[in-house]
């Protein structure tokens, strides 16, 4: 590619002298772009005193202060643009469009330019590293703040789930006594029934100000009940003109005595 920034004696010539010149020509150009563009981008880094609106900046704005500088034409600096377009390296320059997600694919579509390597000075570098040690600390202890949260959280968890556990346990217990000391009591006449209600062990054996704190630990006791308890067996009866869920003791008590 062939970039005509030479004097007008070199325009169209192409042996080494003027090839020389135009690539010192362009050199020149693009080490005041990238030296404008690092440090309008570090200004803004730092504290930005010029009120930029971004580290982004225009395309005409960096063609002026090219060319006011360098003292060479606008086509050159957009002979400069084309280079950093088809150039495969990395010249610390990026173009832009309007679009900042969008791909560039020609001069006519760079809308800013923006440096990668901002230039900051000693100082702001400094107060940089300061914050971002800071901050990292604050992320660190704020994460271990978090972890250790979330530890006794479960913790807590761990042991209400023990506590429940047991409370269940504890309820299946009384069921299994208030169940068999009904039966009892029906084989010797003392009760009506051979079973007893469910709701009514459960108000016998749970104060009504306590049944919605106990209500999960009697849900799983009554579950674990249908589930591992062979003792005792769950039916359907009607009572007092209401269908009703009860328990029967399915041991005869001569059984359940000689056991113990």
């Amino acid at each position: 590619m062939e970039i005509n920034l030479l004097p007008v004696d070199c325009d169209k010539r192409t042996d080494d002298f003027c090839q020389a010149k135009q690539k010192d020509v362009l050199m020149n150009v693009l080490h005041e772009l990238y030296n404008y563009l690092s440090v309008q981008a570090g200004n803004f880094e730092c504290g930005n005193p010029e009120n930029l609106k971004s580290k982004c900046i225009w395309v005409s704005e960096a063609k002026d202060h090219v060319v006011n500088v360098t003292g060479s034409s606008p086509q050159k600096f957009e002979s400069a643009l084309h280079w950093i377009l088809n150039s495969n390296k990395d010249l610390g320059i990026q173009l832009k469009g309007r679009d900042p997600s969008g791909a560039v694919r020609s001069v006519d579509d760079v809308f800013c330019l923006e440096s990668a390597h901002p230039q900051m000075g000693l100082g702001c570098r400094f107060r940089r590293a300061v914050v971002t040690a800071i901050m990292n600390l604050f992320l660190f202890f704020w994460s271990l703040i978090t972890l250790w949260g979330i530890l006794l959280f479960l913790r807590y968890r761990w042991r209400k789930m023990e506590e429940e556990e047991q409370a269940m346990y504890e309820m299946v217990k009384k069921i299994i006594a208030v169940v068999h000391d009904h039966y009892k009591e029906w084989e010797r006449n003392l009760e009506r029934y051979p079973y007893v209600g469910i709701f009514h062990v459960r108000d016998s054996l749970i104060p009504p100000q306590s049944r919605k704190k106990m209500k999960r630990v009697w849900e799983r006791a009554v579950d674990f009940l249908a589930s591992n308890e062979s003792r005792i067996q769950t039916e359907s009866h009607r009572v007092a003109g209401e269908d009703m869920l009860v328990w029967r003791w399915t041991q005869p008590s001569y059984v359940s005595d000689s056991e113990h």
